[in-house]
């Protein structure tokens, strides 16, 4: 398991971005970075600042995963025919903690990861906690039964400020979802702008 070592609403007070679009996000009402230096003017991005931003908001959207982890999903993505930046989006939705958040289970993906290394998830009926378990299509990820009732997934199923993406089939009644296909960027509901492209850009120089 990735230790994170920033909390986690100072990523997007970093970035300047509501990366998650949850209500809470302190950019809402501070749209300035965290720290003493956080309300300084920023001068103009250079290009590989603009390129290490983009790094930084797709890899805080997922947990703030470890470098070495995304550095090698990216290399991954790169060894896939296709588009790189398009692979790297697909692997990234194939995580099985991404699922988990994705088929609302859970309310953040913190909590999906959290929830995922402490047992409560079950992959094609085989109890698995690992976080960066990359499931493939047609896969079904289940809650474990104990585990359904807790009041954490009971309010995540009926949070109001997003909707499973259709890659994903999630039946709440059941607390399951099948992971039908792997997604492309547009199909992904990312709250704000995200630029794979940029991303693969930054590892290529």
């Amino acid at each position: 398991m990735s230790k994170r070592n920033s909390a986690k609403y100072k990523i997007d007070r970093r970035i300047g971005e509501n990366i998650w679009g949850r209500p809470k996000s302190p950019v809402n009402r501070r749209e300035y970075g965290p720290g003493q230096h956080g309300q300084r003017r920023q001068g103009k991005l250079s290009d590989y600042g603009v390129q290490l931003r983009a790094k930084q908001k797709l890899k805080g959207f997922y947990g703030d995963i470890s470098e070495k982890q995304f550095h090698k999903t990216y290399e991954e993505a790169v060894r896939r025919r296709g588009d790189t930046g398009e692979n790297l989006i697909g692997l990234l939705e194939s995580r099985l903690d991404a699922i988990v958040y994705r088929a609302k289970f859970v309310p953040t993906i913190f909590a999906a990861r959290q929830f995922v290394n402490h047992g409560h998830i079950l992959v094609n009926g085989r109890r698995t906690n690992i976080q960066s378990y990359r499931c493939k299509p047609g896969d079904v990820v289940e809650l474990r039964e104990k585990s359904r009732q807790l009041a954490l997934v009971l309010e995540a199923v009926i949070l109001p400020e997003r909707d499973v993406p259709d890659y994903i089939e999630a039946d709440h009644t059941k607390m399951r979802a099948v992971y039908s296909r792997v997604p492309q960027l547009s199909d992904v509901p990312y709250a704000v702008h995200m630029e794979p492209n940029l991303v693969v850009e930054f590892y290529s120089r």
